[in-house]
């Protein structure tokens, strides 16, 4: 030390900071990553693991010519950064860098996104701690600070060199995402039960308070009925707002429609198209969802990259199934639902009970992938119905609810203190979770009775606050809420009202009402119209459909064999065919295009909720992906009918009845797509359409010769009556003017009715879907 300066006395382990800050130093490289601690400052290139080496290799000295040392290279070692690891103030941040989409956890140490890009997934099981703890620097340590110091700073330079060597697995959640810190203040839910004189009021939610930040996930927790879902609904804008009370904010701005492409929701019954491949469910959404500004390529392998982050790789080339249908696992059916929504990068991530029906490991790798995801900037928030102790210890926040009313909200690490505070401890060793769900569900009876509780049960002493000489478990949900609101909520709001720590463009990115779609409203039809043909493919050409058409063609075959139309009788036979054939193809597709709606409505909304394409282009994309599918069995019905039952023997006639018969298709079909989209219930749809097809086939001119007036305008509202005249002019036009009293004329009028039915009915069918607003 010289004469006449004063300094500080530099401890080793700010010296062996220093040292390895020096040994990252690379100040050509503009990509490098800033590390500090205290006073020491430096860079870190991932340029080549060989200049890390030569820092810390033998020769070269560590900390001003002192021992030489070497770092042991070990490929599947790990870049951990833990609390205990940092020395003086030097503390952890999970993803305070949200903005930059992920954030590693040391102070001042934020990658790049084009630097993470390129690395690989962190695993805790992967490090070896001996290669760490037989390191010359951590053998030298003799403090136990300094150890700690050296454990850290050996990891990071170890992992810097697997980062380079190319053998981790990259990571796809790397881009920027826009950070949302979710606000929620004493939110309240009611709905209207309406009866048969009356109608009520019932209470869903009772003032519920919370938040979660970027970087965090957060478990809503209790007994079913407790209001998980409808919390989770509500704070995902799948709710009315109108309906509900309190405060709601999103970086302190109220909900809008900009949120829907930065909102990923996960919803419980895992609605998937059974018979896609996981490949195909996944690259429908990529297309549909991503920004325009990227490639039709580039979206193709984000979908690849999901696929493979969620180890999804083994059945990507797997039917989703469905209850008719083999498929996939229920574990890999919850991943695909889970990487349709992370597939675009969401700043907020819903699930709806991500773990039922999965066992507890592949449970356990399902949260443990909600932590990861959080961990790249994102907010997640989940309800958990039964989670295991392992589990439950992977979330950050928690909130318990108990008949819609808050029992707790804060870290889950202190729930357990938070009720041992208020005298509700555990008397047996039991999972934290299932201790939680007792007590919301006011089950004392492996819980010690607080003597605050005991005390009210004892004055009152009424048998409809004890059972068993413990008190009901409404007195129980009664005290909990009681004491919560006491002793922790006007705190926790006082945090509410701080704050959050963005500029003021960062928040009004949020309030923007500009809805942003992921392609066009052409490559949106196109999409779907191959998606519509894929899914819809394997229903049309089952075999029970195709046996049906035949046999039924061969069938009528058989009995107008050869018949002629030479004479009356033979004539007046064939009509009967010719009608029949009016009414078959105008009955079939009507009870097949009836499900069409009602049993999509679920995924309709799903993805209508998300903005992923318009109405109008899944509506036409529908409707016309049927056509190509609907008008194949209908040539085999008439190549085979056609010729045994002896009709004109010429291509004119025939193709102008297959032109006619595709005619009442499509016109038939637009009546079932209306009749489903305006009652969306199969039951009500089924009844309806069997009474408007019966009714049209009875007015359709061959039964009744001579309709009374007043029900005469019933003939020109059916298909069936304006088909069987264009086939009647079509086969006799040359012989006779008249046929069973129909007379035949020049088509036109049969033609343009048939037309504006196809448009009519469909027009209706669209109506009927933008009124009921799916989604929007």
């Amino acid at each position: 030390m010289e004469k006449g300066n004063t300094s500080l006395a530099r401890t080793r382990s700010e010296q062996l900071v220093e040292t390895v800050a020096a040994a990252f130093k690379s100040p050509s490289n503009n990509e490098a990553i800033a590390v500090s601690d205290g006073s020491s400052v430096g860079t870190l290139s991932r340029k080549s693991s060989k200049r890390l080496m030569m820092a810390a290799s033998p020769g070269r000295s560590t900390s001003g010519g002192n021992k030489n040392t070497h770092i042991r290279k070990s490929r599947s070692a790990q870049m951990k950064f833990d609390l205990d690891d940092v020395s003086s103030g030097a503390a952890l941040s999970r993803a305070s860098s949200a903005s930059l989409g992920f954030s590693f956890s040391f102070t001042g140490f934020n990658m790049p996104p084009d630097d993470i890009a390129d690395s690989k997934p962190f695993s805790d099981d992967d490090i070896r701690a001996e290669s760490l703890c037989l390191h010359p620097l951590y053998q030298e340590s003799t403090d136990k600070e300094e150890a700690r110091i050296s454990q850290s700073v050996i990891s990071m330079v170890v992992a810097a060199e697997d980062l380079e060597a190319g053998t981790r697995k990259p990571k796809f959640q790397t881009e920027p995402t826009l950070p949302i810190y979710l606000k929620f203040t004493d939110v309240t839910y009611k709905v209207i039960i309406k009866g048969m004189t009356s109608t009520e009021e019932k209470d869903i939610l009772n003032g519920i308070s919370g938040s979660v930040d970027p970087g965090e996930v957060l478990a809503l927790m209790g007994p079913s009925g407790s209001g998980k879902t409808t919390l989770l609904n509500l704070i995902g804008g799948r709710l009315n707002q109108t309906t509900v009370g309190g405060s709601l904010t999103y970086n302190d701005q109220p909900y809008s429609k900009f949120l829907k492409s930065r909102i990923g929701f996960v919803t419980q019954d895992d609605v998937l198209f059974p018979h896609l491949t996981v490949k195909e469910t996944l690259t429908y959404a990529a297309l549909l969802r991503l920004p325009k500004t990227l490639t039709k390529e580039q979206k193709q392998k984000r979908a690849i990259d999901v696929i493979y982050e969620l180890g999804l790789e083994r059945c990507q080339d797997t039917m989703i199934g469905g209850s008719f249908v083999r498929g996939v696992s229920g574990g890999e059916r919850k991943r695909v639902c889970i990487g349709n929504e992370i597939i675009i990068n969401p700043s907020l991530l819903f699930l709806d009970e991500p773990t039922s029906g999965l066992d507890s490991t592949t449970a356990l790798r399902t949260v443990q992938l909600l932590q990861d995801i959080a961990e790249g900037g994102k907010t997640v928030v989940t309800t958990i119905h039964q989670p295991s102790s392992r589990l439950f210890h992977k979330f950050d926040k928690l909130i318990l609810l108990g008949k819609g009313s808050l029992l707790y909200f804060g870290k889950a690490s202190e729930a357990m203190l938070y009720f041992s505070s208020i005298g509700c401890d555990p008397l047996i060793a039991m999972n934290p979770a299932e201790f939680l769900l007792d007590l919301a569900n006011g089950n004392i009876n492996d819980v010690s009775v607080p003597s605050e509780l005991d005390d009210k049960v004892q004055i009152g002493n009424s048998e409809a606050e004890t059972r068993n000489g413990k008190p009901s478990p409404a007195v129980v949900h009664e005290y909990l809420v009681e004491a919560y609101e006491t002793r922790v909520a006007d705190k926790e709001k006082k945090k509410l009202m701080v704050p959050i720590p963005l500029d003021e463009e960062v928040k009004s990115k949020v309030s923007s009402r500009k809805r942003q779609w992921g392609a066009s409203w052409w490559e949106q039809y196109t999409i779907l119209f191959c998606r519509g043909i894929k899914e819809r493919r394997h229903d049309y050409f089952s075999w029970l459909r195709i046996t049906q058409v035949l046999s039924t063609a061969i069938i009528l075959g058989l009995l107008w064999w050869k018949s002629d139309s030479s004479s009356p009788k033979g004539l007046q036979d064939q009509a009967g065919l010719l009608f029949f054939i009016a009414v078959f193809w105008g009955f079939f597709p009507v009870f097949t295009a009836i499900f069409t709606f009602p049993q999509e409505r679920a995924m309709l909304s799903k993805e209508r909720a998300a903005d992923m394409y318009r109405l109008s282009a899944y509506f036409l994309a529908r409707t016309t992906s049927d056509l190509p599918l609907d008008l194949i069995l209908p040539v085999l019905f008439l190549l085979v009918v056609y010729f045994m039952a002896g009709l004109r023997i010429s291509a004119a006639p025939f193709f102008l009845t297959m032109l006619t018969v595709f005619l009442c298709i499509v016109a038939a079909q637009g009546l079932g797509l209306a009749i489903g989209a305006t009652l969306m219930d199969l039951k009500r749809a089924t009844t309806l359409a069997s009474v408007t097809v019966m009714t049209f086939m009875l007015a359709g001119g061959y039964f009744v010769k001579k309709v009374p007036v007043f029900v005469s305008w019933i003939r020109y509202m059916s298909f069936n009556y304006h088909t069987y005249k264009l086939l009647l002019k079509v086969q006799y036009e040359h012989t006779t003017p008249a046929i069973n009293g129909i007379g035949i004329d020049s088509g036109l009028t049969e033609v343009g009715a048939l037309v504006a039915m196809v448009f009519g009915y469909r027009l209706l069918a669209y109506i009927s879907l933008r009124r009921m607003k799916l989604g929007a």
